[in-house]
């Protein structure tokens, strides 16, 4: 009997971790491989004003990176089965969280992405749409003591919500 529970212990957690990762799979990828082999991802052109001068190179890089790194396609320079390309559009920050005082708590930083996404092998899934994402910061730091930081999270959640919009089922 005590081994019998022993054994239940030991594994228990495996049976747990099995089912939260199938239940949670939510950057799985719904891409038939048998047809979709790269992917190719063209540099975006940055049109917003002010904007660090770094933020095309970097975008487009986690943009290639996320589809490196969650799928088994293989990045091409050009004429890809899945095809992106885009322009930076928006790139602001303004003062949010207003207090009593009329004094700004926080500011945001927000960026837009246009993006074209051709499916050529479901021309269905192609899609022509604009994803905006923002972080608020304090209002106490400068902007380009928390640029980076910031920078480098709205491109994760911009990648993120374009991923999931071309190859995720949900």
């Amino acid at each position: 009997m005590r081994k019998l529970i022993l054994y239940l212990l030991i594994l228990s957690p495996y049976f747990i971790f099995q089912s939260c990762k199938m239940s949670y799979g939510f950057n799985d990828a719904s891409i038939d491989y048998t047809k979709v082999k790269t992917v190719s991802i063209e540099v975006f052109p940055n049109y917003a004003p002010l904007a660090q001068p770094t933020l095309s190179q970097e975008f487009t890089e986690e943009l290639r990176n996320i589809f490196l790194v969650q799928t088994k396609l293989d990045l091409v320079k050009t004429d890809g089965d899945l095809q992106f390309t885009g322009k930076i559009i928006n790139y602001t920050t303004a003062p949010v969280g207003i207090q009593s005082n009329e004094v700004a708590a926080q500011n945001r930083l927000t960026i837009t992405v246009q993006v074209k996404y051709v499916n050529k092998t479901d021309d269905t899934k192609s899609f022509e749409s604009s994803f905006t994402k923002y972080s608020d910061y304090d209002s106490n730091r400068p902007l380009n003591e928390v640029e980076s930081d910031l920078v480098k999270e709205i491109n994760e959640l911009l990648t993120q919500e374009i991923f999931n919009k071309a190859v995720s089922n949900w």
